[in-house]
């Protein structure tokens, strides 16, 4: 309202396209070299589902819009890209309307491109969503509209959460599917209206799934002008006392307040306000876009870290087993005994005292039982032993790339004054 379309705000014209090719290569090149090694050796995804692709690391930012049914996400979104009563706009309503999973990227022509198609793209980000199964893919849908603002960034509109209904009725995993997205997104609007603030188990359990994530949080009070002063402070806080419990952070999200869609405020609203927060989000949207490679870099190194991490305790389950084992031992009895009272054998303890990891870094114990129980310790081969004379040692190699490497490549994105310094004659962009 008053804005016009809103993306126009957005500085579009800003790009680091050359530069940005050469270092989401050498990018690649890394995880390839020193950290996919010991990913797979360690078979880390068995643990946290999370394989990283090429078409993940060259991808643009991706913008998530979650919340309760019928707050105005698809509304938004037409409202952000400027598609309202165009052919592109996505189709909203009062009742709920988006039973779907919708990705809005760039393309040449307006086209839209079913779940399988998606899924079975390599060349796209989206080809791991294969594992949620046939009824999920037929609830994926991606619409590529001929867009500036998307040549730079992705934008995901998914279904409303509606409390009464059972996991089990969406005929695919919910809750998984969303942890895929969330996991990968660079930015998170979870949006409310004044009517919908209670927090039901669905709504309960994907703030669950946003900790550690906090960073990517925007917290979206939209409708907003249809409140009188009072109302909307009583609401405001209403928002916060139910969110309270679910985002345990020392500093909350970032809340915008206002009413994203292209109509103009209501007579006697807080019009000044509502402006200056829809531009605060497009400065906040901006900063995403042009903080693609940094942010990109910081989520190949924290994976780095994770996998890393659940190397040494690989590890160290299997030196303990060993230590265990003797001639007369039965090797199932002896490891059962380990996986199921870790802290008898001081598992995670020693790598606390022994390793640079934090104790807050660590996985949950729990979630080893059901690993090992897929994959035999047997199966594994202790960190000493996974090194080569011409490749060196996997566990140094990822090391490296953690304390020198991915730190290197995200200095050198403030050398936009010596391009040499990312030349692949030099770095091997590979």
């Amino acid at each position: 309202p008053g804005l016009g379309p809103p993306f126009l705000l957005l500085g579009l014209t800003r790009c680091r396209l050359p530069a940005s090719l050469l270092v989401l290569q050498r990018l690649r090149k890394i995880y390839h070299s020193s950290i996919k090694p010991l990913e797979q050796s360690c078979k880390y995804n068995e643990l946290r589902q999370h394989e990283i692709t090429d078409g993940e690391i060259t991808s643009k930012p991706m913008v998530l819009f979650l919340g309760p049914w019928s707050v105005g996400k698809s509304t938004m979104i037409n409202y952000l890209l400027g598609l309202e009563n165009t052919r592109y706009q996505l189709y909203t309503g009062a009742e709920p309307t988006t039973s779907e999973f919708t990705v809005l990227m760039h393309g040449p022509k307006l086209k839209t491109i079913e779940g399988i198609v998606m899924a079975a793209d390599s060349a796209r980000s989206f080809s791991p969503l294969e594992k949620f199964g046939q009824n999920f893919l037929e609830k994926l849908i991606g619409i590529e509209v001929p867009h500036k603002l998307l040549e730079r960034v992705t934008f995901v509109d998914t279904p409303g959460i509606i409390e009464n209904r059972k996991q089990q009725e969406r005929g695919y995993p919910f809750n998984d599917v969303c942890q895929w997205f969330i996991d990968r997104a660079d930015l998170i609007f979870v949006v409310f209206d004044p009517t919908k603030l209670d927090v039901g188990l669905e709504l309960e359990m994907l703030f669950r799934q946003l900790k550690g994530r906090e960073s990517q949080i925007r917290i979206i009070l939209n409708k907003a002008d249809n409140l009188a002063t009072q109302m909307l402070m009583r609401v405001y806080g209403a928002l916060f006392w139910s969110l309270a419990p679910l985002i345990n952070v020392t500093e909350p999200p970032r809340v915008y307040v206002s009413s994203f869609w292209p109509q103009d405020y209501k007579p006697d609203t807080h019009r000044d306000l509502f402006l200056k927060e829809e531009i605060s989000l497009l400065e906040d949207l901006n900063q995403v876009i042009e903080n693609r490679l940094e942010n990109k870099i910081a989520f190949i190194r924290q994976h780095a870290i994770r996998v890393r991490i659940h190397a040494l305790l690989v590890d160290r389950y299997l030196q303990t087993y060993k230590d265990k084992m003797t001639f007369f031992s039965d090797g199932e009895l002896v490891f059962k005994d380990i996986v199921e009272d870790p802290d008898k054998f001081y598992i995670f303890k020693t790598i606390l005292a022994k390793t640079n990891v934090s104790k807050f870094d660590l996985p949950n114990r729990e979630a080893y039982k059901d690993f090992f129980g897929i994959n035999p310790i047997s199966s594994f081969k202790l960190l000493s032993q996974q090194c080569s004379y011409m490749g060196g040692c996997f566990l140094e190699k990822i090391e490296r790339a953690i304390t020198q490497e991915l730190p290197g490549l995200l200095g050198s994105l403030g050398l936009g004054k010596n391009p040499g310094a990312l030349n692949c004659d030099k770095t091997g962009c590979g």
